[in-house]
């Protein structure tokens, strides 16, 4: 961990304003700095300070007002988006605008796990549905999916098994349906994205239902594999499906807390930081 240190100034000393300070309004520069978070999710002080060319001070006093007005919240060394309630999920689309380079990291290296001629299930999710895309190209897989984007984005590919089911917010198909679908089911491997992830309660999705259909694929597999982000550590939502020790496999990006990533290593059979 880095702890940062405001410099102590000489008595009657003014602290330096960046180039850029004097020329921004504070509004301006606060939503700059929500502009940085949409797209990073969370941001240090030492960065967004180099950003926008002001002192970590200015930065540290943007943030108490943004914390203040419930847009951001503040976290060691830095700053994150208030994350939603634990019951929201956001549209498929405003998903697939977030850490993109991180989840493409995450679906290359979960490729390595697909192996010709197996049967594989994949979850929901914009993860989940990168790696889908590449696994279409292993010769003989058989893909089994309760995601509606993911096999829509294979038309012309045989072997791909849609289970049906309730459509969920994020196109996910889950409930009774699914669930049957699932029971009748065995895969050699199913990779699963998750709302939210932490050492206590595992992987967790923002609705009962959708956690009681990534159960039921689970008991459908030999090996389980969670693919998410960095940037989901930490948050919890609604519903567990899996604790840490639950999953065979692991896959993450370098983002992850450090913390975060020992404990991962202590439970899951495999770590993979992509």
């Amino acid at each position: 961990m880095v702890e940062e240190r405001t410099p102590r100034l000489a008595r009657g000393e003014r602290p330096e304003s960046g180039p850029l300070e004097a020329g921004l309004l504070d509004v301006e520069r606060r939503e700059r700095i929500l502009a940085h978070l949409a797209g990073a999710g969370t941001a240090r002080v030492a960065d967004l300070a180099s950003a926008l060319g002001v002192s970590p001070m200015t930065v540290r006093r943007d943030a108490d007002r943004l914390d203040a007005d419930g847009r951001i919240e503040r976290v060691r060394g830095g700053v994150r988006l208030r994350r939603p309630p634990v019951t929201d999920e956001p549209a498929p689309l405003a998903k697939a605008a977030l850490h993109r380079d991180e989840k493409q990291r995450i679906a290359q290296a979960a490729l390595a796990l697909v192996r010709p001629g197996t049967a594989i299930g994949i979850g929901g999710g914009t993860t989940a549905l990168a790696l889908a895309r590449l696994a279409a190209a292993v010769p003989g897989v058989t893909i089994v999916t309760n995601s509606l984007p993911v096999a829509l984005a294979l038309p012309d590919r045989d072997g791909v098994v849609l289970t049906g089911g309730e459509r969920t917010r994020s196109d996910a198909l889950v409930g009774p349906v699914a669930n049957r679908a699932a029971a009748m089911i065995g895969l050699d491997a199913l990779f699963l994205g998750a709302h939210g992830i932490d050492a206590e309660r595992g992987c967790t999705s923002p609705t009962l239902a959708e956690a009681e259909t990534n159960r039921a694929l689970m008991a459908a597999a030999r090996t389980t594999v969670a693919l998410v982000d960095a940037s989901k550590w930490g948050v919890q939502a609604l519903a567990s499906f899996a604790t840490l020790d639950e999953l065979d496999v692991l896959v993450t990006d370098r983002a992850v807390p450090e913390a975060s990533a020992r404990a991962a290593r202590r439970a899951v059979g495999r770590l993979i930081v992509a």
